[in-house]
């Protein structure tokens, strides 16, 4: 089981500690064309992947149904995983 939080609710977030851990699984090319600083693209292609389990995990997509199949994977895995609902499309801050 993993958590899913609203964007307005990680975009609090991430305003007040830009240190957090942010997956984005979309595609090489989607990330290349816009992606949240500090964000790590692991394209839900390529999963599984290995990341490290004393880390708590933000996952983000386009719009929110990869990040959720991503997020189930990690969780069945023993990753602490929290869904970024609305995904990129709902994102309204700096992109890199």
């Amino acid at each position: 089981m993993f958590n899913s939080i609203s964007m307005p609710e990680f975009d609090e977030l991430y305003r007040k500690n830009k240190d957090i851990h942010i997956i984005d699984v979309r595609e090489d090319d989607e990330f290349a064309s816009g992606h949240i600083p500090g964000a790590t693209s692991v394209p839900l292609s390529q999963f599984p992947t290995e990341l490290d389990k004393d880390k708590s995990y933000y996952v983000i997509c386009h719009s929110g149904g990869r990040s959720s199949l991503a997020c189930q994977q990690l969780a069945q895995n023993g990753y602490d995983v929290t869904n970024v609902m609305g995904g990129m499309s709902a994102w309204r801050g700096e992109t890199e």
